[in-house]
């Protein structure tokens, strides 16, 4: 199962599904072989973490991997998650807004 991941790094997006709908966040990470991405703020659960050379034990909050399918590109002049398409300038591909055509 081979998905196309539109987002990137350092993307504002929106959630639209999970325990953190509607919420928006800046991609941190993208896991491409899990089709997951985790977003700073999003889907964060509290671990036991044990104490090791460099850090100690406790309760820590960590953000984990959310799916792809569950994003959606923000666009704050819009104030809502958009769809994103590709466009084809000067022997450049560059990614656009679906809704409007503007470049991201």
């Amino acid at each position: 199962m081979n998905i196309k991941i539109k987002l990137k790094k350092g993307d504002d997006v929106i959630v639209l599904a999970g325990k953190d709908k509607g919420k928006t966040g800046k991609i941190v990470k993208i896991l491409p072989k899990q089709t997951k991405a985790i977003v700073s703020e999003i889907n964060r659960v509290k671990k036991n973490q044990k104490p090791d050379n460099n850090q100690p034990g406790g309760i820590i909050d960590k953000d984990m991997p959310i799916h792809i399918s569950n994003l959606s590109f923000y666009d704050p002049e819009l104030k809502k998650g958009i769809k994103i398409g590709y466009k084809i300038n000067n022997n450049k591909k560059i990614r656009i807004n679906k809704s409007s055509g503007k470049e991201i």
